[in-house]
């Protein structure tokens, strides 16, 4: 809770001088002790390990019995193609989700490259990754803030916080202020300036309080790093599906014994009829056709920079009906306009543009208690 301790607590609590800022000994050794300041993320999957991954499901395993089974029968045409379905179906996901990960590596770029320290007395440029808890940060219009700082000084500070906040207009910094309340949110914490976020005017110095993934940005990039397992609508119903398929496949087989036994048929011959009706009952096109058509969804919102992660999460969001949103220009265009005007008995549509409204005496007064009113 930087934000409800004071510059001078903060500086003294870092052991910190904020005429001299660390020595360049003191900087080394915590930078061995808390490590780079840069995000870090899990282990990468490699694309063998994304394609077993997409095979996890339950239709996909109907499919490869069904392509055992084909093969022990000699219908090796049926084999290769069910393998093919399998295989686009598998290529298709491991494209769609190593496209999504490199778009999330671009979060980890959002940090600045360079950024002014106060060293041994001095003002110097170094490398955001060598930064450490403890080091006086300058900051000009312009640059990014390259960790969070509890701001120790400020000269009209405004730092634009969209990419944490929402908020498409800059906040206004104040070194000075205190929040009491440990639940103040990050908009309002106005003595304290955030990792990732832009100078847009003024300037200020701060001490710094985090680095690397204990700053906001960093548990954002934890969050997008978690394995949450939810499975979709559609996942849920294709799980269903192939649960059914497979019960459905063994008990025709079953049922088909049932009855050369009850006949005294060739047993063998019987084997191979109840075979081809289990692997008949199963669509070897479905998952082929649901991954195409998830892709081309994928696609569409790629062209408009949605990045989505995995393929059945864009079903998810055509499920969508209604979405809840307080932020005036994230979903709009920032401005608010009347169009229409009704007064008494009558509505007029207001020009947008080129005239000037003629009002009535009604709408004088309507106009009068609008402009009071604000």
């Amino acid at each position: 809770m930087w934000f409800a301790k004071s510059q001078e607590e903060a500086i003294a609590e870092f052991n910190t001088n904020q005429a001299s800022g660390l020595t360049m000994q003191e900087a080394q050794a915590r930078l061995e002790k808390y490590g780079e300041n840069k995000l870090k993320g899990k282990p990468k999957k490699s694309l063998i390990a994304l394609f077993f991954a997409q095979l996890q499901d339950m239709l996909i395993y109907v499919l490869l019995g069904a392509a055992v089974i084909t093969v022990y029968i000699g219908e090796y045409v049926d084999a290769v193609i069910i393998l093919l379905v399998v295989i686009l179906n598998a290529v298709i996901g491991v494209v769609q989700e190593y496209k999504a990960e490199k778009a999330i590596e671009a979060l980890q770029e959002m940090t600045t490259p360079r950024s002014l320290v106060r060293r041994d007395g001095e003002v110097k440029e170094i490398h955001s990754e060598e930064l450490v808890p403890g080091d006086i940060v300058i900051l000009d219009a312009g640059r990014y803030v390259p960790a969070d700082l509890r701001l120790i000084e400020s000269a009209n500070l405004k730092i634009e916080e969209s990419s944490l906040t929402g908020e498409s207009v800059p906040s206004e910094k104040n070194a000075v202020d205190l929040h009491e309340d440990p639940k103040t949110p990050i908009g309002d914490k106005t003595n304290m300036a955030f990792m990732s976020t832009l100078v847009t005017y003024g300037r200020g110095e701060g001490v710094v309080v985090a680095t690397a993934m204990d700053t906001e940005i960093g548990r954002i990039a934890t969050i997008l790093d978690e394995d949450i397992e939810e499975m979709t609508p559609l996942q849920k119903r294709l799980d269903e599906l192939g649960k059914a398929l497979g019960f459905l496949a063994i008990g025709i087989c079953v049922l088909i014994f049932v009855i050369a036994l009850f006949q005294n048929r060739d047993l063998f011959e019987m084997f191979i009829t109840a075979i081809s009706l289990a692997v008949a009952a199963i669509p070897e096109g479905l998952p082929a056709i649901v991954a195409i058509v998830l892709a081309l969804g994928v696609t569409r919102m790629s062209k408009i920079n949605a990045i989505v992660k995995k393929l059945p999460a864009v079903e998810s969001l055509g499920s969508v009906n209604i979405i809840c949103s307080d932020k005036t220009g994230t979903l709009t265009q920032n401005k608010m306009t009347v169009v229409k005007l009704y007064t008494l008995g009558n509505e007029k549509e207001v020009p947008t543009e080129g005239t000037d409204l003629e009002a009535s005496p009604d709408e004088q007064e309507l106009i009068k208690s609008f402009v009071l009113c604000s």
